[in-house]
């Protein structure tokens, strides 16, 4: 299997969509000899920050020596950005290697007139067989969807699961109530593991609590409003939290330092169970911490900020950090949405900071919202919308609506699934304008 194979293969797989059971998993991994079952997880769920949880965690433990698998999705630049072992992703010929024995196993599952894997089902196999073979002594393990009937909850060797903010999403899947939607993400807590948990709404932490005494599992809340000392700029930010005194991260918005709290709190509670980690590598590896597309600046000379708020709860949180770091600032939105995912409601939290909004169409053929409706939405409370045919056009649309003002932000947001492409335009437009500067001052 060759990497242009490989990608085919991957795209035959993407209509069998998201089937929520671990029955064709667990038969899946049986098949490969279940190499998850050697390997040790911090497994996090959530519904909104548990990708910046899991960067932090895994840096930090990177950064004190141990070696660190990670799996997450979606991704936002590199299909191959799934699989990563000590922040580097996986080569192309390593993507071949381990899909090849998964692709076998999945094909003759179906042949024997079994479901067929997923391509979340299958990627998380994949995951599994690479990190064992490069002896990774921790995987951090983001779940896909929910909890307990996501496919990587096949996992029984857990040390600790971890919650980062869990509100309502994927409410046709999970239940249409926080505690319907807690009680599918507390799945993944397994018997007499550490459960480290954001400070949640009180119905999401009576769920939490009830499943870890039900497991035997000991609990500790990450509560943020114990950070003291708190300052947030655009460069940095800083606070103390419990014996840590003045810790620093560099990714921006508000809800970074609630993440930053989770992180340190689990990277306590694996300080007790045979991995851990100084006081100076904590401070260094949450200083080295990136995470693409979470209110990352891309461009300066108009500023460009980019960010995959998608649902109401990270559409609030947008809409803080916009107010705290850009207030009284020309703010342009672009906007991308999936049909599935409570657009409405992500337009309610944002509308009002904006002069004017662009919408794309994200490239998720199956579930992309077209831009025309998203504009027609916006429209019910916006009367200064614009129509882009692509993400190139878009960002055009909103560099000539910028003009040199420097005070203009503009923020792209929505689906990460568009996000990749429009940080590679807006790259290659800055470094065309760097070059041509260049040369203008040379002659």
């Amino acid at each position: 299997m060759n990497y242009r194979e490989a990608m085919d293969y991957i795209e035959e797989l993407k209509p069998l969509g998201s089937v929520m059971g671990l029955e064709t998993m667990r038969v899946l991994c049986g098949r490969l000899g279940n190499p998850q079952d050697r390997l040790k997880f911090v497994h996090v769920a959530g519904t909104n920050g548990k990708g910046s949880v899991l960067s932090y965690i895994s840096t930090v433990l990177q950064t004190a020596g141990y070696k660190v698998g990670r799996y997450i999705s979606p991704t936002v630049t590199d299909y191959r950005e799934r699989f990563q072992i000590d922040g580097r992703m996986i080569t192309q010929s390593g993507l071949c290697k381990y899909l090849e024995p998964v692709k076998e196993a999945a094909e003759a599952m179906a042949g024997e007139g079994m479901a067929h894997p997923t391509l979340f089902e299958v990627e998380t196999a994949v995951a599994f067989l690479y990190f064992l073979d490069k002896e990774c002594d921790l995987v951090v393990l983001e779940t896909g969807l929910g909890g307990s009937l996501d496919a990587t909850n096949v996992i029984m060797t857990t040390v600790a699961a971890v919650f980062a903010s869990i509100s309502m999403d994927h409410m046709e899947i999970l239940g249409d109530s926080l505690e319907q939607i807690a009680l599918a993400k507390a799945g993944i807590i397994k018997n007499k593991c550490y459960v480290i948990s954001a400070k949640q709404p009180p119905e999401v932490m009576k769920v939490l609590r009830q499943a870890a005494l039900l497991r035997k599992a000991k609990f500790f809340t990450a509560d943020v409003g114990k950070a003291k000392n708190v300052k947030s700029g655009t460069a940095k930010q800083h606070f103390s939290y419990e014996k840590y005194k003045n810790l620093e991260i560099t990714m921006m918005g508000q809800f970074q330092i609630e993440n930053a709290v989770v992180a340190v709190e689990t990277l306590t509670m694996l300080g007790r169970c045979g991995f851990p980690v100084s006081e100076e590598k904590l401070r260094e590896g949450l200083m080295q911490t990136r995470w693409p597309g979470r209110f990352q600046v891309i461009g300066k000379k108009p500023l460009f900020v980019i960010d995959g708020a998608h649902n109401e709860d990270a559409s609030r949180r947008l809409s803080e950090s916009i107010r705290f770091y850009y207030a009284d600032r020309r703010i342009l939105f672009i906007m991308g949405m999936l049909r599935d995912k409570e657009y409405d409601k992500v337009i309610r939290n944002t509308f009002e900071l904006a002069e004017h909004i662009i919408t794309v169409t994200p490239p998720v053929r199956e579930r992309a919202l077209p831009a025309y409706e998203l504009a027609q939405a916006v429209k019910e409370y916006h009367d200064s919308v614009t129509v882009a045919d692509s993400v190139q056009e878009a960002v055009e649309i909103a560099y000539l609506l910028a003009g040199g003002d420097k005070e203009t932000v503009i923020i792209a947001f929505g689906s990460l699934s568009y996000l990749g492409e429009l940080m590679n335009i807006v790259e290659h437009r800055d470094t065309i304008r760097r070059d041509s500067h260049g040369r203008s001052e040379q002659n």
